[in-house]
């Protein structure tokens, strides 16, 4: 019996080593799981026609033809990605210098923006300004706004920001109603204050999340938006809110916990303005709609509940349907790059069936799906710290001045989409 106990005890050692090894190899599992390390990098999934123009501008911004190689470690999580995006500043945040404008608007709202002047000349030598729609209930004072912002000034570019309507925490609502998923009204105005101020200007329209399914309606629904416009970028956008509604109460890929993130951050901002918002109620509808607010855990319990009526949608179905940018964007003419990403948790793959049919179907548009980024992030570096400039804000600058030399160079016979072909037949 000794003997036996003396080679048990002897055994457990080995046991508990192995115990220890196979745990390491658990967790080491998990992690190259969870930060998808396996995942290969590779170019974007383009789809587009071929033209002309888009031959010219795949040869000239090699951003969209080149592998987008991620942070090693951290980089393939596209839930990862988007944590950061907003939190570690693009690494080393800049201040760019602007001067705030303020915009009266109709209805006695007040929009306001900020206009930065360009650091230098534009490479063309023309007037050139990028009018920029931030993500939800975002401004110009956020850190990715402001890299980008600053790396498009030193290419010559003068930046105009809108700040979303009651997004800022120091200025005031004057009116009962503030920013929502698709008014345009806002970006318009800016946009126009633009138009009148720099009358030798053209435009390069930026959105970014909500603010590119702003930007893409604002173009899409009256053609005249589109005059002095001379392209469109839009990133990580979602195209339809009523075809996302039903992905956004779904886990796969944690979007009900996004969901309920996003909504706590939309009640941050409906609460502090609630004095202007609900101050012409009685009290007992303003109780109703605050009791509402307070016990909702989603966007769409918000939405139903407090900003379809700024706008005097009878359902939440009608303000989804007429406040998403899928059933004005194909009115848009000028050249489009949509920019997704294949592990963005917010952006259910089957909304982006939008964007590759529209780019299958119309000459201008190129749609652009790289296998990761998340949702806004598009960081890249090494193995472990990010470059302070992503692949988003390259990819975008790197477009505008690709749409910038074509202007320039492209011959008389050449419309913006015209292709190869059309300019041969015109010559014939």
């Amino acid at each position: 019996n000794r003997n036996m106990l003396e080679n048990k005890y002897s055994q457990m050692p080995a046991m508990f080593d192995g115990m220890k090894l196979a745990a390491v190899a658990t967790v080491l599992y998990i992690i190259v799981r969870c930060l998808n390390l396996k995942s290969p990098t590779a170019p974007p999934d383009l789809i587009y026609q071929d033209t002309a123009l888009n031959r010219f501008l795949l040869k000239s911004c090699s951003q969209l033809t080149k592998e987008y190689i991620p942070p090693l470690l951290w980089g393939k999580s596209g839930h990862l990605q988007t944590a950061l995006y907003g939190k570690l500043g693009r690494v080393s945040s800049p201040h760019p210098c602007g001067i705030r404008k303020y915009l009266p608007m109709q209805d006695g709202a007040t929009a306001t923006f900020d206009l930065f002047e360009p650091l230098g000349d534009h490479r063309t030598g023309d007037d050139i300004t990028m009018v920029i729609c931030p993500g939800i209930g975002n401004h110009s004072e956020k850190h990715y706004i402001r890299t980008f912002v600053d790396y498009a000034q030193k290419d010559g570019y003068r930046c105009a920001v809108l700040n979303h309507l009651g997004a800022l925490p120091n200025i005031e609502l004057t009116s009962p109603r503030m920013f929502t998923y698709g008014c345009t009204w806002e970006f318009a105005s800016m946009v126009g204050y633009i138009k009148r101020a720099y009358p030798n200007t053209q435009l390069i329209v930026v959105g970014f999340s909500l603010g590119g399914n702003i930007v893409c309606k604002f173009l899409g629904e009256n053609r005249a938006n589109q005059e002095r416009v001379l392209c469109c970028v839009s990133v990580c956008q979602g195209y339809s809110a009523l075809r996302a509604q039903e992905t956004f109460l779904q886990w796969d890929q944690f979007r009900r916990f996004y969901n309920f993130l996003m909504a706590d951050n939309m009640k941050k901002i409906i609460l502090s303005h609630r004095h202007s918002l609900f101050g012409g109620h009685s009290l007992k509808m303003i109780d109703a709609d605050l009791s509402r607010l307070y016990t909702a855990t989603s966007l769409m319990q918000i939405d139903d509940n407090i900003m379809r009526k700024f706008h005097g949608h009878r359902s939440l179905k009608e303000y989804y349907e007429k406040e998403s940018c899928v059933h004005y964007i194909h009115n848009v003419d000028v050249p489009l790059l949509l920019v997704n990403s294949a592990d963005d948790p917010l952006v259910h793959d089957s909304l982006l069936t939008i964007p590759r049919t529209l780019a299958a179907k119309k000459p201008n548009v190129i749609f652009a799906l790289t296998l990761h980024g998340g949702h806004l992030g598009f960081f890249e570096g090494a193995v472990l710290f990010p470059q302070p400039l992503t692949w988003m804000d390259k990819v975008i600058v790197g477009y505008a001045n690709a749409i910038c030399q074509w202007e320039k160079q492209k011959p008389p016979c050449q419309s913006d989409h015209l292709s190869e072909g059309s300019c041969l037949k015109e010559k014939a």
